[in-house]
């Protein structure tokens, strides 16, 4: 049972959610300043702040492992404010834009990325630019297909953190994100997560 604390943190967060993504589409000229408000609450009112993904490839592992669904809190922006190194994100890959990457968030816009080969030249993030890296220690980094090897990517291309994930019917639980992630996502959690649904979208 969702306690009514929980609750109200969520609807605070679906709210803002809501307005986000209207603010988004009516910035991007989709909608007008009439359809405004219309948009905030049909997006409240219908719209989850979660979806199943289904990861593929191992370059996560073992956090999230090939044959694992996952659940993904949808970002409609990305900024420093909204997600933080130490998360597990979702992102277009800057290779394929039709496909998406699972990545760790490693560094964000001002931090100094310092090569281990010697010839690179340290450099800083600019602004909007983020760091991603895979997880899996025996990749090596070619075949990781992270910014090792694509280079920083825009902030804006995040579109979700990745927030629980099921390996199996008995293998399950929460990713291990940032403490500001998490705690963000704790109600949306709480009120959405439905691990029978997510076991029925499985593929093995």
């Amino acid at each position: 049972m969702v306690s009514l604390p929980t609750w109200c943190r969520y609807i605070a967060h679906k709210l803002e959610y809501s307005v986000s993504l209207s603010w988004k589409n009516y910035k991007g000229g989709q909608i007008t300043d009439r359809e405004f408000g219309d948009v905030v609450w049909k997006n409240f009112f219908q719209g989850k702040m979660t979806y199943l993904h289904w990861n593929k490839g191992e370059e996560m592992a073992p956090t999230i492992d090939g044959k694992s669904v996952t659940l993904i809190r949808k970002l409609p922006t990305a900024d420093p404010a909204r997600v933080f190194v130490g998360d597990v994100v979702v992102l277009k890959d800057p290779e394929k834009p039709d496909n998406y990457l699972v990545r760790r968030l490693a560094a964000i816009e001002g931090y100094e990325m310092v090569s281990t080969d010697e010839k690179d030249e340290p450099f800083i993030l600019e602004k909007d630019e983020c760091w991603v890296v895979a997880e899996n220690e025996k990749m090596k980094a070619k075949e990781a297909n992270d910014s090792r090897t694509f280079g920083p990517v825009q902030m804006t291309d995040i579109v979700g953190r990745v927030i629980y994930c099921l390996r199996s019917a008995v293998d399950h639980g929460r990713i291990q994100n940032s403490y500001f992630g998490m705690k963000k996502d704790t109600p949306v959690l709480e009120v959405e997560l439905d691990v029978d649904e997510m076991a029925k979208n499985q593929k093995v």
